[in-house]
């Protein structure tokens, strides 16, 4: 959190500190400094100052709380370009020291880039600013739940059987697409007629509309994030693609550009209230398919096993692809094609929970990574160096108190209770609303 003290209009005058977790990263080719694209490289321009001299620059959208977020614009010297932006990526926690506070030109600067509700820009120089990075293990645990987020209104969307209706018609618009992963192709590499070299990668989605639509990632950092995708399990908020009637492909297809901003698994598009009796209900009339169930429980945990074992609630995951890696030969099967120079590991929360409610429970529920630090108020550090009896007494304040529970529930025979269950978010539940929600159910149950 920051405040800025004073701004003038015509000229950034005001410096500051702000940690934020970062939303975007354009990595664009060289072009003219007010000219915003989205490949592989930096953009490069000469300086008037000192003629034949070069300058390199790259932009990133930043957030810090659930209203605001605003993008940066960062330049210096070639070598100073791509090691800052190489030194983050998407969904990281950085701390921007001393940027530079700007007035935007909004219907210049927005048809490029993502639209801000902030009137100002941030810019960022090789001599006067520092740009900070951390895990988000090491962050402010309120930056956390940011990550799942959308920036645009959740209920803002076309479905893709809308789209592919609609056809010809929406050529070329700009629109927000809320689906599931259904496949993740792996990236293509080519080298323009300019010589330049480009990738591209396409996703196939899938919603209770349509059951396959493409959308095309052509920069790196979007291609790396879809890297990270589980087929079948995770659901994007894509603000802003671009959709466009592919004539050799005879349909529609959706374009990851400069100006998207992707939200995985977002939580405030999941409205549904469950029951555990009525959610188990509904995952077992799926008839076999593997498509994800996604709502809401008001109830509470029932078991929590993390004084117990530590083995058993911490985990080492890929830096990379951030997925669990092998204990044995702690490796990540998942991204191995990557040299192990390049890739390390690090620990967080893998924790098996039951959740329970008046009608039932449900069993072993994964409560992992940054929705466990969240739900338990401290990082894997801090929880490493708890004393047994703190550990314990962290457990009771969690125990059979009301929550609000946000999960995703996918058939699994393999799992114990045939159904998988990740919990997205976990916070204690309002009174008044769990209230609500329950006399709701028991009119329900009265109806049936």
């Amino acid at each position: 959190m920051f405040v800025v003290r004073s701004i003038r209009l015509q000229c950034s005058v005001n410096r500051c500190k702000i940690q934020c977790v970062l939303l975007i990263k354009l990595l664009n080719c060289p072009m003219l400094i007010d000219c915003y694209g989205s490949s592989a490289g930096t953009r490069k321009l000469w300086t008037m100052a000192d003629i034949g001299s070069e300058r390199y620059t790259f932009s990133f959208t930043i957030r810090d709380s659930p209203t605001y977020f605003i993008n940066v614009n960062s330049w210096g010297r070639e070598e100073y370009i791509r090691s800052l932006s190489e030194s983050f990526r998407v969904g990281d926690c950085v701390t921007i020291e001393n940027p530079l506070v700007q007035s935007k030109d909004g219907e210049k600067e927005e048809k490029f880039n993502p639209i801000t509700p902030s009137c100002y820009k941030l810019l960022i120089s090789e001599n006067h600013s520092v740009v900070k990075t951390s895990s988000c293990y090491e962050m402010d645990t309120k930056l956390l739940s940011l990550l799942h987020l959308p920036v645009k209104d959740p209920q803002d969307y076309y479905s893709l059987g809308d789209i592919t209706a609609n056809g010809q018609s929406l050529d070329g618009r700009i629109l927000n697409v809320l689906a599931a992963v259904m496949s993740v192709g792996e990236p293509k590499y080519f080298i323009t007629s300019d010589k330049r070299k480009g990738q591209r990668c396409e996703v196939k989605l899938y919603d209770e509309t349509e059951m396959s639509f493409p959308i095309i990632c052509w920069d790196n950092e979007s291609i790396q994030l879809a890297q990270s995708w589980i087929p079948r399990e995770t659901v994007i908020f894509a603000s802003d693609v671009r959709v466009n009637f592919d004539k050799f492909r005879n349909c529609m297809t959706a374009t990851v550009i400069s100006k998207t901003i992707i939200t995985t698994n977002p939580v405030e598009t999941i409205v549904d209230v469950y029951t555990v009796k009525q959610l188990k209900e509904k995952a077992l009339q799926s008839d076999g398919k593997p498509e994800p169930v996604f709502g809401i429980i008001y109830g509470y945990i029932s078991m929590l096993d993390i004084d117990d074992n530590v083995s058993k609630v911490i985990r080492n995951r890929c830096s990379v692809c951030r997925f669990v890696v092998n204990e044995m030969s702690n490796t990540c099967t998942f991204c191995g094609d990557i040299s192990s120079d390049s890739k390390s590991t690090f620990v967080s929360f893998d924790i098996l929970v039951d959740l329970t409610d008046h009608t039932g429970t449900l069993y072993s529920c994964y409560l992992s990574d940054c929705v466990a630090e969240e739900t338990l108020g401290c990082t894997v550090q801090e929880f490493l160096t708890l004393a047994e009896d703190k550990k314990t007494a962290l457990k009771w304040q969690l125990l059979l108190e009301r929550s609000k529970i946000y999960f995703k529930i996918t058939l699994s025979p393999n799992w114990r209770s045939g159904l998988k269950a990740n919990i997205l978010s976990c916070k204690l539940a309002n009174p008044i609303e769990a209230s609500q929600s329950l006399l709701g159910k028991k009119l329900q149950h009265v109806a049936w």
